[in-house]
């Protein structure tokens, strides 16, 4: 049975796993910058839509994720920890064992990990350890233990006769196969943890071989009385620090007796002399982060032995007791043995870092989600809808005339249209285009012109004002407020029927420049034609020669200026 010292540690170690208080590393602030070189996009572990982080195997989904099909992004491959460990090694039995700093038990370990989630990995653990106890206090039924008896020495009956001290050395080895849960990295309010507290439990088997120092340098019996006969009023438990000092004293460090064998136990060759038994343990642990590479953990480890019900880890398995008449005899212990390893190890983690991400128990898996909340990137959104009460087209917080009746023309104001601008609306213009000189005009839009004007048949095309079209920066798109721009233009073309408009781009020097200049000419173009059903052979093709990179001319033709009306695209392998 595993003493109350040992129980009492794992359960201090399963406290600090469950405690609330985690050391945490903050995202970063509003900002930062992605790099695919150490994986942080804004505070966050990795890169989500980075398809390289993906192996085959999962990238249909990632592909679905992509294209909103599905909610949830492929798992990304994760490095490989491996990890040495060094610690203190005790078996709890019917023999107290001696601490590393009494000369006692020490091991060392190494393991093999991966994670096959947030929360749960599987880790290959390998342990060679070193046990070795000694008793303070003198024992008299071991009349059945070959060690002291001298059975296995090769002298049955010709062993200790008087209280002897029990002592031991264990040489074991362990391998198992752990499933490990953590539960540090699944953070509500910071980027990453610094410290992950785990649980774990696994299956292995355990190979293990003991001795007992029961014989001098010259293989004669200890002589134990002198140590007994310094206590004449009996040992108590406060006197073992001398007891053990005198002991360490007399003995020498030989182990050179067989310790008790279970002898119906057949021992596999390949382990020699060592015993092989199915082994069951769980413990708890915690781990440091230094950098992404490489992290600190201190371990308990308890393990048991459900199948065997091992009790000669210890080199005994007899309790004291008195037989009748006071003749003392050894009877089997209820206390069977255990396995305590208390480890500090260093790990690393293994992987091309610009295809593997961190182990996934270093990672928070709501850094994707509030990453999107915060900032979208992949998430669809919807057209943002303005309202527009008169439905002319311009948002209500822009619209300076609100009430527009249904069907009026408006400008970029939201207003009436009033394209020659003589204060009455077009919609109520009965003189669309009144001529400057013969305004002002009356309530119906028609001007008073010296040269009896209500005789003009044709307005003159220098009635087409001319004008220029802003785009943004590599963008060809007609925006609402060109629409707007454009539409008063169409209007002036519709009151002016016979006459044609040049529309001109700014060509630039490179080829990419020339045909974005060439798209943003054809937009206007398409537009007028598509939307406002001005004929295209109205207008003059020009991509080159205007004035302002970003911006489309337009002016009236002047009388005679010929030109098509449509160009083939100079670069149309450029056009992005």
């Amino acid at each position: 049975m595993i003493q109350k010292k040992y129980l009492l540690l794992g359960g201090l170690f399963t406290a600090l796993a469950a405690g609330p208080t985690f050391a945490q590393e903050s995202g970063t602030t509003t900002g930062a910058s992605f790099s695919s070189r150490d994986m942080t996009y804004r505070g966050e572990s990795y890169d989500v839509l980075d398809t390289g982080l993906v192996p085959g195997s999962r990238m249909e989904q990632h592909r679905k994720f992509l294209n909103h099909q599905t909610n949830f992004p492929a798992k990304p491959r994760n490095m490989w920890e491996v990890g040495v460990s060094f610690g203190l090694y005790n078996i709890s039995g019917d023999v107290p064992s001696l601490m590393l700093w009494n000369k006692g038990g020490y091991g060392f370990g190494a393991h093999l990990r991966k994670a096959l989630g947030y929360v749960g990995s599987l880790r290959l653990d390998y342990n060679y350890g070193i046990g070795k106890g000694l008793s303070f206090q003198p024992s008299s039924g071991y009349e059945k233990n070959p060690a002291w008896n001298g059975e296995n020495w090769g002298a049955p009956g010709g062993g200790y006769t008087t209280p002897v001290f029990y002592n031991y050395r264990t040489e074991s080895h362990q391998l198992n196969l752990d499933v490990v849960l953590s539960i540090g990295n699944i953070l509500f309010h910071h980027t990453r943890t610094k410290i992950d507290p785990y649980l774990f439990f696994g299956i292995g088997a355990n190979a293990y071989q003991t001795w007992i120092n029961s014989l001098n340098s010259n293989y004669q019996l200890y002589d134990f009385s002198t140590i007994i006969s310094k206590y004449p009023g009996g040992i108590k438990y406060s006197d073992r620090k001398s007891v053990r000092k005198d002991l360490q004293a007399l003995l020498d460090d030989s182990y050179e007796t067989n310790a008790q064998t279970d002898r119906k136990t057949r021992r596999p060759t390949l382990f020699g002399t060592k015993k092989l038994s199915f082994v069951t343990s769980f413990g708890a642990g915690v781990q440091y982060r230094i950098s992404r590479r490489i992290n600190l953990s201190l371990e308990d480890r308890v393990s048991f032995f459900p199948t065997t019900n091992e009790d000669l880890m210890d080199g005994n398995m007899w309790d004291e007791n008195s037989g009748a008449g006071g003749t003392p005899i050894g009877v089997p212990s209820t206390n069977k043995d255990g396995i305590n390893y208390l480890s500090l190890g260093v790990n690393f983690n293994l992987g091309g870092g610009s295809r593997n991400v961190e182990p996934l128990y270093w990672l928070n898996p709501l850094d994707y989600s509030y990453g999107e909340l915060s900032s979208p990137r992949h998430m669809v959104l919807p057209n943002p809808v303005l309202p527009d009460a008169d439905g002319d087209g311009i948002a209500d917080q822009f619209d300076k005339c609100p009430g527009t009746p249904a069907g009026t023309a408006v400008d970029s104001h939201g207003c009436p249209m009033d394209t020659d601008g003589d204060g009455v609306p077009d919609d109520r213009d009965k003189q669309l285009i009144t001529p400057t000189e013969c305004q002002p005009v009356d309530a119906d839009g028609v001007g008073k012109c010296p040269c009896h004007c209500e005789g003009m048949t044709k307005a003159a095309c220098g009635n087409i004002a001319p004008g220029a079209i802003v785009f943004g920066s590599g963008s060809a798109r007609i925006s609402p407020a060109m629409q707007a721009q454009l539409a008063t233009l169409a209007a002036q073309m519709q009151a002016n029927p016979d006459c044609r408009v040049v529309v001109m781009g700014n060509g630039g020097g490179s080829k990419l420049a020339q045909q974005r200049s060439w798209d943003r000419v054809n937009a206007v173009i398409e537009y007028m034609s598509e939307k406002n059903n001005i004929d295209r052979n109205r207008f003059i093709f020009q991509y080159e020669g205007g004035a302002g990179e970003n911006s489309v001319n337009y002016r009236s033709a002047n009388p005679g200026e010929e030109g098509p009306s449509n160009v083939a695209p100079p670069h149309p392998d450029l056009r992005r």
